[in-house]
This record gives C-alpha cells, sequence and structure tokens, in this order.
C-alpha cells in the first residue's frame, strides 16, 4: 500500500471529463423543467440557461485562475485550503464528501436507471421497484470500473463524451432546421405566456435553479488534479474551453427541440417526443440508447469523484480513520477503502432521493420523508457556490495587485453570480413552496429542511476533525 497518485490523466481527458461530467443528463430532462417553470415562455426560457451559463463560465475562470497557483491533491478542498485555511477546507470536503457528490451522483443513477427502463419498455415510470434496482446496479458497476482500474474509467469517460454529444449535436442542427420548416420554431419564440402578467422573477429563478443541475458538474474535473499531467496549465484550459463547449450545446440543443414538437407537448412528455416526431420510432429508440450512454457518462465522471473525495481529506490527516481511507492500491493506484465509503454514501441518498420525490404515503400521497423531503438535485449544488463565495473574496484580497482583472474583477463578477444563485435557489425552494402552500392551509419551506439536515452533518464532521487535530497532538 502506499500514499501517492500517480499523474496518468491529460488534457484531452481533463477536458473531456468537464464536457462529459456535465452533459450527460441534466439537459435531456431539466429542459422540460425549465419550459414548465417559464410556463412555455421560450424566450425566458432561453434567458435562464443564458444566466446559468455565465454562472459556470465565471465561476469556471476564477477556478482556472485558482489552478494556475495552487496543487496538492484535490482542487476545490486545495484553494480553499489555500485561502482560508485548512479547518475551511476540511468543512467543505466533508460537505462534498457526504453530500455534494453523492447526492448528485446517486441522482445520476436514477437518471440512468429511468431513460433505461424507457428505452426497453416504451414508457416512463420513474418510482417503480425496477428504476431502484438499476440504480443500484449502476452505482455498484460504476464504482467497479473506477476501482479496479481507473485508466479504463479515464478512456470511458472520453468515449462516452464523444457518444453524448450526438444526441445533443444531431437535435441542435436538425431539429432547428425542422422547426424552421414546421413552424414550431417561430410559434414557440412568439409563445408568451402568462408569465408576462405574473411577473418574471420567481419563474425565472425556478427556472435557473433548475439549469444548475444541468451545468453542474465542472467543478468535479478539480478531483483529478493530482493525477493530471502539467495539471497548473491543463487544469485551467479544460475548466474555461469545457464550459464554453457546454454552455453552447445546451442553447441549441433547447432550440432545436422546440421544432421538433409544440411547447405543450414538450412540457407534458418531453424531450423524447420530439426525438420521435423527428427522427421516426427506430431513429428516436437509437438516440435514445445513446442518451442512455450519455447519462452513464456522466454517473461515471461523479463516481470519479465521490470515490476520491474522502482520500482528498485523509491524506491530510483528516476526518475519521484518516490513517485507512488514506491508503493507495498498489494494484490498482486508487483509495480502496476510501471509495468504498463513497459508494456507500451513495447508497444512502439514493435511497432518500426515491423516498424524498418518488415514493409517496400509501394514504396520503405525501412524500415518504414528510416536511424533511427536499429536492437533492439542485439544493446541494447551490450550497456549493455559498462556499465559493468566501473563496473568491479572500483570494481577491490576497493576490488583487498582482493583477486587476483576474484577481480582482472576475472573483468580484464571481462572487455577484454565486450569491444570485443562492437568492433564486432560496426563493425557488423556500418562499415560492411557502407562498404556495399558506395559500392551500399548508406548511413547506423545503431549503429550510435542507439546511437543518446540512447543519447537522456539518455538525458531525466538525467532530472528526477537532478528533484529528487531538490525534495529531
Amino acid at each position: 500500500m502506499g500514499t501517492e497518485l500517480k499523474k496518468k490523466y491529460g488534457l484531452v481527458t481533463a477536458i473531456c471529463m468537464v464536457v462529459g461530467i456535465v452533459i450527460g443528463s441534466g439537459v435531456f430532462f431539466k429542459a422540460q423543467n425549465v419550459l414548465q417553470y417559464t410556463q412555455g415562455n421560450m424566450p425566458l426560457g432561453i434567458l435562464a440557461w443564458i444566466i446559468g451559463g455565465i454562472v459556470i463560465i465565471v465561476c469556471s475562470y476564477n477556478f482556472a485562475t485558482l489552478a494556475n497557483k495552487y496543487e496538492k491533491v484535490n482542487g476545490l478542498v486545495d484553494y480553499a485550503e489555500a485561502t482560508l485555511g485548512s479547518r475551511y477546507a476540511y468543512m467543505l470536503g466533508w460537505f462534498a464528501t457526504t453530500i455534494y457528490y453523492p447526492g448528485m451522483t446517486s441522482v445520476l443513477a436514477w437518471v440512468s436507471a429511468r431513460y433505461t427502463h424507457v428505452l426497453f419498455f416504451g414508457y416512463d415510470d420513474p418510482a417503480n421497484s425496477f428504476c431502484l434496482a438499476l440504480s443500484c446496479l449502476y452505482l455498484c458497476l460504476s464504482y467497479a470500473i473506477n476501482a479496479l482500474s481507473p485508466v479504463i474509467a479515464g478512456k470511458f469517460q472520453v468515449g462516452s463524451t464523444a457518444v453524448k454529444l450526438v444526441p445533443l449535436l444531431v437535435m441542435a442542427v436538425v431539429g432547428t432546421i425542422v422547426g424552421l420548416k414546421n413552424g414550431n420554431t417561430a410559434s414557440a419564440f412568439q409563445t408568451w405566456s402568462m408569465v408576462e402578467q405574473t411577473g418574471v422573477g420567481a419563474p425565472l429563478f425556478a427556472a435557473v435553479v433548475a439549469t444548475a443541475f444541468a451545468y453542474e458538474g465542472w467543478i468535479i474535473a478539480t478531483s483529478i488534479n493530482a493525477e493530471l499531467k502539467n495539471s497548473k496549465k491543463n487544469l485551467p484550459i479544460a475548466l474555461v474551453l469545457g464550459s464554453l463547449i457546454i454552455v453552447a450545446v445546451y442553447i441549441l440543443y433547447y432550440i432545436g427541440v422546440a421544432g421538433g414538437a409544440e411547447i405543450s407537448v414538450i412540457m407534458a412528455e418531453g424531450a423524447p417526443q420530439a426525438f420521435k416526431n423527428i427522427f421516426g420510432s427506430f431513429g428516436g429508440t437509437a438516440l435514445n440508447a445513446m442518451i442512455v450512454v450519455s447519462c452513464l457518462g456522466t454517473l461515471n465522471g461523479l463516481m470519479v469523484a465521490s470515490t476520491r473525495s474522502l482520500y482528498a481529506l485523509s491524506a491530510r490527516n483528516q476526518g475519521p480513520k484518516s490513517k485507512m481511507f488514506k491508503e493507495v492500491s498498489a494494484e490498482t493506484n486508487m483509495p480502496a477503502n476510501a471509495s468504498v465509503f463513497g459508494l456507500l454514501v451513495c447508497a444512502v441518498w439514493l435511497f432518500y432521493f426515491f423516498g424524498a420525490n418518488l415514493w409517496g404515503h400509501p394514504e396520503t400521497g405525501k412524500p415518504l420523508f414528510g416536511i424533511f423531503s427536499f429536492d437533492s438535485s439542485e439544493l446541494p449544488i447551490v450550497t456549493i457556490y455559498a462556499f465559493y463565495i468566501p473563496i473568491f473574496l479572500v483570494f481577491a484580497i490576497k493576490h488583487g495587485k498582482e493583477n486587476i482583472f483576474k484577481n480582482i474583477v472576475m472573483p468580484v463578477i464571481g462572487i455577484i453570480a454565486a450569491a444570485f444563485m443562492v437568492f433564486a435557489a432560496v426563493y425557488a425552494h423556500g418562499i415560492t413552496p411557502y407562498l404556495n402552500a399558506k395559500a392551500e392551509g399548508e406548511f413547506s419551506f423545503p431549503v429550510l429542511f435542507y439546511l437543518i439536515v446540512f447543519v447537522v452533518v456539518m455538525i458531525i464532521g466538525s467532530f472528526f476533525y477537532k478528533k484529528s487535530n487531538k490525534e495529531k497532538e
């Protein structure tokens, strides 16, 4: 057993990881959510995608600047440690290990299973036992690939990135052409819903938060900077270039989908109907198969982060049983014990996702976890933006004089962008649900109950931080 990870990934793999982790599932089912939140207002939906895209480009630019200065084990934790110290870095790393990475990974396992079910059975039933069983299987398979052969996992990431771009680009081009001919595209841009009369604030905020899941994942590429060749040069290139590619592809795809079916149809049935209308039954099935591969590619990238996250803390002699979890297998060059821990936490979050979002009480129909039910596909993502704010602020204070634009202007814009995402999430998952429930004589404030779970998990993590410090004394 050792404690060192080898340099084994190149620039192409890093770019494919940024693009491959982000593109894969969110755009396929969040496009429908964006239309629903904006009540079919296509221009407002595009604005939401643009705003979400600007946020990730600004944030990725700032992290590219940080990547030029700091490198150790895990990019995100490194940057937090260099700017705010070991305690803040540890707490951010603990959050990523226990909530952020496994929460997203579990959702991707479900999405992959959901699209597989549609592919083989022809209809969507996201809450059935088949989807649960297949979600568990996909988690285990993704873990096995990463744990037994990280090189194969990296190659799969490159290959799946190429596959996942096909349905997006094909729909972007063909869907737009078909839509211009049949009038769907023109009709979509001329459709102004009741949003104009009720105000764009709440619908736009909800739509932007929905795009957050589709856009999220680019920061996970920093989890391999200790394994990336010439990372100080290659990681910044991968972050910025990858983000630009993602934003362009998403907006073009969103416009293309509108050409395949009427807005009302897409809102009710999602993008698959647009695929079938344009490419027929066989073509639609083939593209749906590519979507499954796309989702699995994203799942693979997220599992890369989940299997390394605890190791990033343990390598600093922090967290529970750091000596055990920082061991690296001589055979696979993987942190084996940390990987198993990551898989188990993913399984816990998968069960929570089903209970909070898919399974209802047999009598009342309300979520299994009652008032403690929240959207684990969006709120943890927005929380990570809250963690970015102090990092950008302190970096600007420490290094502002070196380069005004890169080290002051861009971090300030990054702070504004991150703060906007936090505000939008509170509005969409707090204020709006509260007002709607109050009108019906009930109480609902999902963001509040998420914060309770978050605080409890962070208090537990703080205990282990103190414990590890005592062990070192």
